[in-house]
């Protein structure tokens, strides 16, 4: 089992990791400029870990939690216990978007990520947090998963900072995984934050991470599987994976969708985890 993150998050690698790992090289550090739920953190083994993401609520929750994490565990479970309806869902996502009060606020997300519809971290062109209420009755309290993941993140540096400064800090020794939202041939959704990930961005990402690779550095990439992506990756070894996915509340709503892992050339059939 691999071990859960404390937050719900859309395209989390938590059911992927028995895939995943075996690809990804060994070395001292973990660099992911891509920090989503962190469940690759979590479950990979490194000495150290350099964990970025461009939304700094979600960069304050996991360093609040790294610095007390009982702290943190105390006020959450207080708005879980207190505000477990669409009245108090409401009532305090509109505190998170105007209170800007640094204990509350990392208490406050964890509250809608796992009050909010499906853990959606949905923000609008102001930057508010805009996801609508759940309805659950009883939402999952994660205290055990936060205190798992203060434990690992002793070995973990955390920066709110977008991908291409995260891949500048890159030194000799690192490992590279990107997760970033996924490319579509649509225009669904891929903003986890209010300033989004387009076409653009991909093509960018590809190119920053090819030149890394091409320095040496090990890169191991998410993406899905689409002709664009397999362009933007000449020369990555591709692995195909099938990927659970959950697009609705009901249990038959549970799909599967074709995903690659790429892996840059240096260490295509070297180097990898397990070997």
């Amino acid at each position: 089992m691999a071990v859960k993150s404390p937050l719900k998050w859309v395209g989390s690698k938590a059911r992927l990791m028995p895939q995943l790992l075996p690809h990804l090289p060994k070395g001292k550090r973990l660099v992911e400029p891509f920090a989503g739920s962190c469940s690759v953190m979590l479950n990979a083994e490194y000495d150290e870990y350099l964990v970025a993401d461009v939304n700094p609520d979600l960069i304050a929750f996991y360093e609040a939690v790294a610095a007390d994490a009982d702290a943190l565990i105390s006020r959450a479970r207080h708005l879980f216990e207190t505000f477990n309806s669409a009245d108090g869902y409401y009532d305090s996502r509109h505190a998170f978007n105007h209170d800007d009060d640094p204990d509350w606020r990392p208490a406050l997300f964890l509250y809608l990520n796992r009050h909010c519809f499906n853990g959606l971290c949905r923000y609008n062109k102001s930057g508010g947090f805009n996801a609508p209420y759940g309805k659950y009755k009883r939402p999952y309290f994660p205290e055990a998963e936060i205190k798992a993941f203060a434990e690992k993140a002793r070995r973990a540096t955390f920066i709110c900072a977008g991908y291409s400064a995260t891949l500048d800090m890159v030194r000799a020794g690192d490992v590279v995984y990107c997760d970033p939202p996924y490319l579509t041939d649509s225009e669904n959704f891929t903003a986890y934050h209010s300033s989004g990930f387009d076409h653009i961005d991909h093509g960018r990402l590809s190119r920053r991470l090819k030149k890394l690779a091409a320095k040496g550095v090990p890169v191991v990439a998410s993406n899905a599987d689409l002709d664009a992506v397999h362009y933007l990756y000449a020369g990555f070894e591709s692995v195909k994976i099938s990927a659970p996915r959950s697009v609705g509340a009901a249990a038959a709503s549970q799909k599967v969708a074709a995903e690659l892992i790429l892996k840059s050339p240096l260490f295509v059939g070297a180097n990898e985890a397990g070997e």
